[in-house]
């Protein structure tokens, strides 16, 4: 299984950051990178994430490139994942459920965070199987019933 090494966005990292890419078919289903370092810039309540294979763990200077992008909001006891995003050329390789399984590993651990909840577009079929495999359930909150557009699931342990 793949292993992930979670690093913050820095002034050193944040421009290969902003140059990941997904495929074609899921640009309307991601928002870029550009707009999450945006939100996370006025919200102190983000914590945007570059995503490395675990081989660049106890390096300064990543001798690998970055694979993807994630990132996590608490807020009101919940830990809540908003963005998960793996660059194109390393989907399929299980980049992106070795992420979740790391960011949800970090949000055990923090005390603030009683809840582990994410959300996906209703018509993104893919995303509902991948965080239906990671144990995650509809989440039955008034603002996730009244939702259009999203499906909210929580982490049931």
């Amino acid at each position: 299984m793949m292993k992930v090494h979670l690093r913050i966005v820095t002034r050193e990292n944040f421009r290969e950051c902003l140059n990941l890419r997904v495929a074609e078919s899921q640009k309307s289903l991601v928002a870029t990178t550009t707009q999450s370092l945006a939100e996370a810039y006025v919200n102190p309540n983000l914590f945007p994430l570059a995503v490395y294979d675990s081989a660049v763990c106890g390096y300064e200077q990543p001798e690998m490139p970055m694979i993807g992008f994630a990132m996590y909001e608490i807020v009101a006891g919940v830990g809540f994942i908003m963005r998960l995003m793996i660059d194109s050329k390393y989907q399929r390789q299980g980049y992106g459920r070795a992420t979740m399984i790391e960011v949800i590993r970090r949000l055990k651990l923090c005390p603030d965070v009683e809840i582990i909840a994410t959300s996906y577009q209703k018509e993104n079929d893919v995303a509902a199987k991948f965080y239906q495999s990671l144990g995650f359930r509809q989440w039955d909150i008034s603002y996730a019933r009244s939702h259009l557009t999203e499906v909210y699931v929580k982490l049931e342990e």
